[in-house]
C-alpha cells in the first residue's frame, strides 16, 4: 500500500488527507507555516469562504459534514446596498436547498486538521518548507523554519495542495514538465473586520441582516461582507490597482474613510476603526493561474489552486478545490495502479476548471454592476419562470454552478450560454414580461432536450 505525502496542510490538503486515510492509505501531511491550531487566527487575507453545494458534497464524503456544519451560515441570497443606503435582497434561487454557507477559512481548517489530528493514518508536520523535489527520484527537499535546517526524504506519491504560489509546481515547471502561467487581474483587495454591535440587554448582535452575502456593487469595483459567527462580518473591498478610483489614491491618511463613507456610508458607519484596519490590513492581489501538465512521473500531482487557481468572484476557489478532492479520491479507488488514476485526473478536470476560471470573471462583472441594471432583474425573472416552467430543461447558470454538483462546470457553461442566447432570442421577439405559452413553446424548440429523453 503506498504512502501519499501531501505539500500543504490548508482546507484542500487536510480533506485530501481525510479522504485517503478513510480509505485505510497512509498520509503525510506537510505544511510550511506553523500549527494553526496553536497560533491566533490570521486577520486581515484570508476572504472569507462560500461553501455551496460541491464543497459540501465533498466534506459529506469525507465524513466531517457534521464537524463543520455547526459553523456554517445559511445565506439564501444577495443583499444589495445601494449607493442612498436602501437595501434589495435576491435570492439566489427558487428552492430551498439553493442555499450557500459562510464560514470562516481559519475556523474550516482548525476543524479539518483537528480531524486529521484524531485519524492514526496521518502524520502532521508544521513549520516544514518544500523547497525543491526531484520526481524521478521520487524526492523532496524541505526546510525546518524554526530552526533553517535543511533535509531530503523520500516519497511514494506526492500530492500538491501549496495553493496558488506552488513551490511543487514552480519545480515541475523548471524540469519542463508542466507549463504555466498566470493571468493577474488589475484588481486587489483589502479585507475590513465589521465588528458585532452591542445592543443593550440583548448582547452582541449583526451590524446587517447575517443571513445574506452582502453586496456594495458601484460598476468598476465594489464591497462584499460576509457574517462570521461570532456576529462580525469580514468585509471585502476589491478596487482597481490604480487610477481613480483606485487604491493608489487612498494611500493619504483619512482617504479610505473618505471614500468608503463617499460610496458605501452605512458599511464605514458600521466599522469604527476604519481608517487603522485600512493601514493594517495587506493589500492582496488577485489573478487566474492556467497551467498543464498537473501530473509527473506517475507518482506527482498539482491538486486545488496549485493547479489552477481562480479569482473569488463566483465563491468557487475552495468549492472546486474540494471537488478536485472528491474526484481523485473516485478515482485512486477505481483505479488499480495510482499512476493511473493521476494521469486521468487532469484529462477529466481541467476542461471543468478552465470553464470555471472564465465562469468566475464573468461574475466579477455581474456582482459589481450587473446585478444594479433593470435589464438585469428581467432576465433573472424572466430566467426564473422558464425554470419553473421546464424543470431540469433550464437551470440558470449560477444555479447549475452553486447548486447542482452533479453538473459539471464546463456543461454549466455551454447550458448557460445556450440559455443566454434562448433568453435573447425571447426577447427580441416577446420582450421581457410574463411567459405567455407562446414564448414558453418558442422556448421549448430552442432548448436541449430534457435530460432524461
Amino acid at each position: 500500500m503506498p504512502r501519499y505525502t501531501i505539500i500543504g496542510a490548508g482546507p484542500v490538503g487536510a480533506l485530501m488527507g481525510l479522504m485517503l486515510a478513510r480509505r485505510a492509505q497512509r498520509v503525510r501531511l506537510i505544511e510550511r507555516r506553523p500549527d494553526p491550531r496553536a497560533t491566533p487566527e490570521e486577520r486581515g487575507r484570508s476572504i472569507n469562504l462560500a461553501l455551496a453545494a460541491r464543497g459540501v458534497l465533498a466534506l459529506e464524503h469525507a465524513g466531517v459534514l457534521d464537524r463543520v456544519a455547526p459553523d456554517m451560515i445559511a445565506m439564501p441570497g444577495r443583499m444589495l446596498h445601494d449607493e442612498d443606503g436602501g437595501l434589495q435582497f435576491l435570492p439566489y434561487g427558487q428552492n430551498r436547498h439553493e442555499v450557500i454557507h459562510a464560514i470562516s477559512r481559519e475556523r474550516l481548517n482548525r476543524i479539518l486538521l483537528e480531524a486529521a489530528a484524531a485519524h492514526p493514518g496521518i502524520e502532521l508536520g508544521f513549520d516544514t518548507r518544500c523547497t525543491g523535489l526531484n520526481p524521478d527520484a521520487g524526492t523532496l527537499q524541505l526546510r525546518d523554519e524554526r530552526s533553517g535546517e535543511a533535509s531530503s526524504e523520500s516519497f511514494e506519491i506526492l500530492l500538491a495542495a501549496d495553493g496558488a504560489g506552488s513551490t511543487v509546481r514552480a519545480a515541475l515547471v523548471a524540469r519542463g514538465a508542466s507549463r504555466a502561467e498566470e493571468q493577474a487581474l488589475a484588481h486587489d483587495y483589502k479585507e475590513l473586520q465589521i465588528p458585532a454591535i452591542e445592543r443593550p440587554g440583548a448582547g452582541p448582535g449583526y451590524a446587517f441582516e447575517p443571513h445574506a452575502l452582502h453586496i456594495w456593487p458601484r460598476g468598476g469595483f465594489m464591497l462584499i461582507a460576509l457574517p462570521n459567527a461570532d456576529r462580525s462580518f469580514t468585509a471585502t473591498l476589491f478596487l482597481a490597482r490604480h487610477g481613480d478610483p483606485g487604491f493608489d489614491h487612498l494611500q493619504r491618511p483619512g482617504a479610505a474613510g473618505e471614500f468608503l463613507q463617499r460610496w458605501c456610508a452605512d458599511a464605514a458607519a458600521a466599522i469604527p476603526d476604519l481608517e487603522s484596519q485600512f493601514a493594517r490590513h495587506p493589500q492582496g492581489r488577485l489573478g487566474t493561474v492556467y497551467c498543464e501538465g498537473w501530473q509527473a512521473a506517475g507518482c506527482v500531482l498539482l491538486l486545488g489552486d496549485a493547479a489552477h487557481a481562480i479569482v473569488p468572484f463566483h465563491g468557487q476557489g475552495l468549492n472546486c478545490g474540494f471537488e478536485d478532492c472528491r474526484v481523485l479520491d473516485q478515482l485512486l479507488a477505481s483505479h488499480a495502479a495510482p499512476a493511473a488514476a493521476l494521469a486521468e485526473f487532469e484529462r477529466v478536470r481541467r476542461p471543468n476548471t478552465d470553464a470555471i476560471a472564465a465562469m468566475t470573471l464573468e461574475n466579477y462583472v455581474e456582482m459589481r454592476d450587473g446585478v444594479r441594471s433593470a435589464l438585469f432583474a428581467q432576465r433573472q425573472r424572466l430566467g426564473a419562470e422558464l425554470e419553473r416552467a421546464l424543470p431540469g430543461r433550464f437551470i440558470p447558470r449560477y444555479s447549475m454552478v452553486m447548486f447542482h454538483p452533479e453538473i459539471p462546470y464546463a456543461e454549466a457553461q455551454r447550458r448557460g450560454a445556450q440559455q443566454e442566447r434562448v433568453l435573447d432570442a425571447l426577447a427580441a421577439r416577446y420582450g421581457l414580461g410574463p411567459l405567455q405559452p407562446a414564448a414558453l413553446t418558442y422556448a421549448q424548440g430552442l432548448l436541449d432536450p430534457a435530460p432524461d429523453a
